[in-house]
């Protein structure tokens, strides 16, 4: 028995199937909401929607997402939307990364504060059920879990031991990358693994998704050759190390368009994928269901029939297409880092030949490059700590790019990981690339003359404790005195080497002992 299920919110409408649909065009249409992260309970009674910026929530109008959610009644139909309450939700971000399998655990991305404050920590978090609704979430911790960015996303898998998320964090291949953490026989969870360059790009890849035998990942990218921003993809896990990846394929025009393409989830046993789009949307995202027995269709670069089982894919190579001409619309948004709001910055485009300045506001911002440049963006706003991003486009070949920035606020206790300083290897010896950030930092210290800094020097765990302090320091010396030949009074300096004391990252291979050879500055008067 086939039956179409209908939910009435303000002015959405939402048309699903519990079984196979006979087209793939149910959408929420909402002029007034962005939705993201839809996820459906196991047993397909509830859908879960994080609504961003609805004067219901609990930060009001400026919340960057509540978790709302529907269920289905006994006609078939769904109920209204109906806010989660105060103990799911924050004035951060919030929304549902998966369930246990017998839905009476909820995950959820990110830590909740005992106060009812935003959380300082971050992570994932579990809600238990207790027959009469969720309960307080309990954070879960995952050593060296960090995320710069303002949009939480990922996924449990169904055995509840994987979980795959995004994030802007140390290491990332260029702002916003997939790892992976994977729950040991202990019940502790180990040191996540960025998913390597097969699949992350210098620009976003955000919004992954398993397969429910956890060998197929989904996922939106805005580093590749696709219909608009956001194009969603799948790969193949090729082994258990996590790291190796087939290469990774556009799921085609059934489900891209020339909008912004996220949070795709695949429901084998309801017979449909779910995700959000912008199409037609006035750039919000609205949700979408794909069924499982259409094919998925040609794209720009790959040809893929979606007629096997989970994660089985063919796929025929039909080559690129030719490049309509040598320019791109780059477009986004600042943002505060903190709370999730759109900020009014300036960005300094610059390659050899071109130096651009570019206003961003509110409504964010907008400009055309020639794709044959590589480029530096410098991003900066008042009450702001600037930052300094490299963007390389001329192997891309795509008509448009959405790019994102957050800016961390100028706050005391605000910590800035100067990721492009960078020192000959066991010397205090500076290399070339890292005067752009130094120079950044003596920017912004002279436009906040009030600040005062404590430069923090750190290595990995390699060698003799008191000679890596001893490097260390010397490090945090070097930058100081550069600071300071620009003008900067050394009585706003301070500096220490901690050594390996306080690592970010594991150290048990070279691609994450680099992370921890780092020097940071902290904001600690203003």
């Amino acid at each position: 028995m086939k039956f179409v299920l209908t939910l009435i919110y303000g002015m959405s409408l939402l048309s699903l199937s519990a079984q196979r649909l006979t087209n793939s065009s149910f959408q929420l249409v909402n002029l007034a909401y962005d939705e993201l992260n839809p996820v459906i309970s196991p047993d397909g009674s509830t859908l879960y929607v994080t609504v961003a910026n609805h004067p219901e929530n609990l930060g009001g109008k400026k919340d960057p997402g509540d978790i709302w959610f529907s269920r289905l009644t006994e006609t078939n139909q769904w109920s209204a939307l109906i806010h989660g309450g105060s103990l799911l939700n924050d004035r951060a971000f919030n929304g549902v990364a998966g369930f246990s399998s017998d839905g009476s655990e909820m995950f959820l991305l990110s830590h909740y504060d005992a106060s009812g404050n935003i959380a300082r920590t971050q992570g994932i978090s579990v809600s238990r059920n207790n027959g009469s609704g969720w309960l307080k979430p309990i954070n879960i911790s995952i050593p060296y879990y960090q995320n710069k960015s303002s949009l939480l996303s990922g996924s449990l898998s169904r055995d509840q031991n994987i979980f795959v998320y995004s994030a802007d964090t140390y290491g990332t291949k260029g702002v916003d990358d997939l790892y992976v953490t994977i729950k040991g026989t202990d019940g502790k969870w180990g040191d996540p693994k960025n998913l390597g360059s097969t699949l992350n790009t210098q620009f976003q890849e955000i919004s992954p998704s398993l397969s429910i035998d956890g060998k197929t990942l989904y996922f939106s990218s805005n580093g590749r050759k696709g219909s608009g921003s956001f194009d969603i993809y799948f790969t193949s896990r090729l082994d258990d190390s996590w790291l190796n990846w087939s290469t990774p394929v556009n799921m085609g025009s059934n489900i891209n368009t020339e909008g912004r393409e996220l949070f795709y989830r695949l429901y084998p046993d309801l017979g449909f994928s779910i995700f959000t789009t912008t199409k037609n949307s006035d750039g919000y995202g609205d949700v979408k269901i794909y069924n499982q027995d259409e094919p998925i269709t040609k794209d720009t670069t790959t040809l893929a029939v979606k007629n096997a089982p989970d994660s089985m894919v063919k796929i025929k190579d039909i080559g690129p297409e030719p490049v309509a001409d040598k320019m791109i619309k780059v477009y986004g948004k600042v943002i505060d880092i903190k709370t999730g709001e759109t900020i009014n910055a300036k960005i300094t485009i610059s390659s050899p030949s071109i130096s651009q300045p570019v206003v961003s506001t509110l409504s964010g911002y907008q400009t055309k490059l020639p794709t044959t440049n590589d480029y530096s963006l410098k991003i900066e706003s008042n009450g702001y700590v600037s930052a300094l991003e490299r963007l390389d486009i001329h192997i891309y070949e795509m008509k448009e790019l959405e790019l994102n920035f957050s800016l961390q606020p100028v706050a005391i206790g605000t910590t800035v990981n100067m990721k492009n300083v960078l020192f000959e290897q066991g010397k205090t010896t500076l290399l070339s690339e890292s005067y752009p950030e130094l120079d950044l930092v003596v920017s912004f210290l002279t436009s906040n003359s009030k600040v005062k800094i404590e430069l923090r020097g750190h290595t990995d765990n390699r060698g003799i404790p008191s000679q890596n302090v001893k490097l260390s320091q010397a490090r945090v010396d070097k930058v100081k005195s550069y600071l300071v030949s620009k003008g900067i009074d050394k009585k706003r300096i301070t500096g220490k080497g901690y050594g390996g004391a306080n690592p970010i990252a594991n150290n048990d291979n070279e691609e994450t002992r680099q992370l921890n050879r780092r020097v940071e500055f902290t904001i600690k008067k203003f």
